[in-house]
């Protein structure tokens, strides 16, 4: 699965690597679910839009946020074939890229769970494939008619909330070490094809990423805690203060 990443690259960068305008940028190096996070979406290629992790589609009763979809369901499943699939109306949802430069997974050692760091070897961003859906909450009354017949006056229509999800699928063998799951990576050339093509190509990408170009390396166990978000945390285990 991936449920910690990073995102520090400078906003110049990222603007050139994925040819967006970045605004309101603020480096991550231990993003976690919950948080207001960078994508870009089949709806709107040519900028960074900040959206919450954890996916809500349209027709949920609750908040209960998704964050990992599993990219062999994702054409079947409720929570994601829409998103997968692609809607339009007042509630839309969507493809997405996440941008990131790394992500953490967990090993069980000497009785307790070590962060390993993921990333690219040339240490360069790169997109995880994800998916978007908006959601609204219910409008709640705030009060009853004269004649008690519940018609009386109502918050305003809440907020639409945008969330996404990163689609992941079996791991290569620098993650296998790691974990049974790892997030779907993109290559360059793949990523306008995840956010526009038809649902059978796209399904054709949800593939491991090739692990000749991947590393892995320990951190941290101050990653643990998503309260912590300091550039230390990225540093090699016996680097980190």
């Amino acid at each position: 699965m991936c449920g910690r990443y990073s995102l520090f690259t400078p906003p110049e960068e990222l603007a050139d690597r994925f040819d967006v305008t970045v605004e309101e940028y603020q480096p991550r190096y231990n993003a976690a679910p919950g948080q207001s996070l960078p994508v870009i979406t089949d709806r709107n290629g040519e900028t960074l839009t900040r959206m919450e992790w954890g996916l809500v589609p349209s027709w949920a009763d609750e908040r209960d946020g998704q964050i990992n979809a599993r990219g062999e369901t994702v054409q079947k499943k409720p929570t994601f074939r829409e998103a997968f699939a692609g809607t339009t109306g007042e509630l839309a949802a969507g493809r997405c890229l996440v941008p990131a430069d790394g992500f953490y997974e967990w090993v069980e050692e000497a009785g307790t769970n070590q962060p390993y760091r993921v990333r690219l070897t040339n240490d360069r961003p790169f997109a995880m494939a994800g998916l978007w859906s908006q959601w609204r909450p219910e409008t709640t009354q705030t009060g009853l008619s004269a004649f008690g017949d519940g018609s009386g006056p109502t918050d305003d229509e809440p907020d639409i909330v945008e969330t996404f999800t990163v689609v992941t699928t079996e791991p290569n063998e620098v993650v296998g070490d790691l974990h049974h799951r790892m997030a779907v990576i993109l290559s360059p050339e793949n990523e306008t094809r995840w956010l526009s093509a038809d649902p059978d190509d796209a399904r054709d990408l949800l593939e491991p990423y090739p692990d000749a170009e991947m590393e892995a390396y320990p951190v941290s166990r101050a990653v643990n805690d998503p309260a912590n978000d300091r550039p230390e945390l990225v540093d090699p285990a016996d680097e980190a203060t």
